[in-house]
């Protein structure tokens, strides 16, 4: 079978499971919105409806027909993206989703760059100097902040960071009269784009505490997984035969362990990235950011529905997609996966 023809295959494989997955969870929105006391078309028109305002309601969504039918009406308007509409702000709830996710995106890639650029380098010192001090140090916290609450660790932080030593604002994107007008909806890009440097600085001055806690719930993920894998590699015959032919220390690690050891991580950080988004909904209550989280705390304080479970849907939808192209970008990046996956075929 021909390389193409292979990949091709792969590639319609994971996407089937992608789809079934997605399938599986917009079944169990549907039975959560069944499921849940009240009824759809009252809570859809309003608590202060008339009856004959929920009955057009009830007629409107498609309440009126059997439930077999709700349910594939259900999933082909979940497959066109319609995750149905706010009972609050009376708009798609794909719509205020829309308007939030750049704000939530912008949290997620700086505690990304913040999980990275500390676990990376963290596990490789303390793979290298195993046993040693800072090991120890590495390993001990990592233990610490794994088992730590979220919100604890943010409020403990918001505290003595915001309070006490007052280095960082507690809450809140920008300050005060610092703004720029919204064109994308993430602060500091918005500043980007009006050649505003004050403002965006001030914007990263905000996303600095939430975007580290955040990242302080992932990166003793990678330090874990990227220190075992690095022991792993440097255990192995082959590396044996890199120091055994003269290779200085530095050279062994960055050339030979270090690249060999990175595909767990990738994987890890690519699923990461999607869990981050999910996680982004307790961060950015506390700090009271306006995104993803706010919106869905908003849609449970005022009992709305449909808001929720569309939020549910969407982060779900993007958790799939990127645990995809994790995929996707492991085989083309590892040889080792596409020969456990294509044999001699490829």
């Amino acid at each position: 079978m021909p390389a193409l023809k292979v990949y091709a295959w792969f590639l319609l494989k994971r996407l089937g499971l992608t789809v079934l997955t997605l399938w599986g969870l917009a079944t169990l929105v549907f039975l959560m919105i069944k499921l849940m006391p009240g009824d759809e078309a009252q809570m859809a028109a309003g608590a202060d409806a008339s009856a004959a305002q929920v009955e057009a309601m009830r007629i409107r969504l498609g309440l009126d027909a059997p439930l077999v039918a709700q349910y594939l009406r259900f999933l082909l308007r979940v497959a066109q993206g319609d995750f149905g509409t706010s009972i609050v702000t009376l708009q798609p709830v794909m719509s205020d989703l829309g308007k939030v996710l750049p704000s939530t995106l912008e949290l997620v890639v700086v505690a990304m760059l913040i999980n990275l650029s500390v676990a990376i380098p963290a596990g490789i010192v303390a793979a290298y100097r195993q046993g040693g001090a800072f090991d120890s140090l590495c390993r001990a916290a990592a233990v610490t902040l794994g088992g730590m609450p979220a919100f604890w660790l943010a409020l403990v932080l918001q505290f003595l960071l915001g309070r006490v030593w007052r280095v960082v604002p507690i809450s809140g994107q920008v300050s005060f009269g610092m703004g720029s007008p919204v064109v994308t909806g993430a602060p500091s890009l918005d500043a980007l784009l009006a050649f505003n440097g004050a403002g965006f600085l001030n914007a990263l001055w905000h996303l600095a505490l939430p975007a580290a806690v955040l990242a302080a719930l992932f990166s003793t993920q990678v330090f874990r997984t990227l220190r075992a894998s690095l022991l792993g590699v440097l255990r192995s015959d082959f590396v044996m035969a890199v120091r055994a032919k003269g290779a200085s220390a530095r050279r062994m690690l960055t050339d030979h362990a270090l690249p060999n050891s990175l595909n767990p991580v990738l994987t890890l950080a690519g699923t990461q990235a999607g869990a981050m988004i999910g996680s982004a909904v307790l961060v950015e209550t506390v700090f009271a950011r306006k995104g993803i989280g706010a919106y869905m705390f908003n849609a449970v304080a005022q009992k709305d529905t449909f808001a929720v479970l569309g939020s549910v849907m969407f982060i779900g939808t993007v958790v799939c997609l990127v645990n995809l192209a994790v995929d996707v970008m492991q085989l083309v990046l590892d040889p080792r996966i596409r020969s456990a996956q294509f044999g001699s075929q490829h």
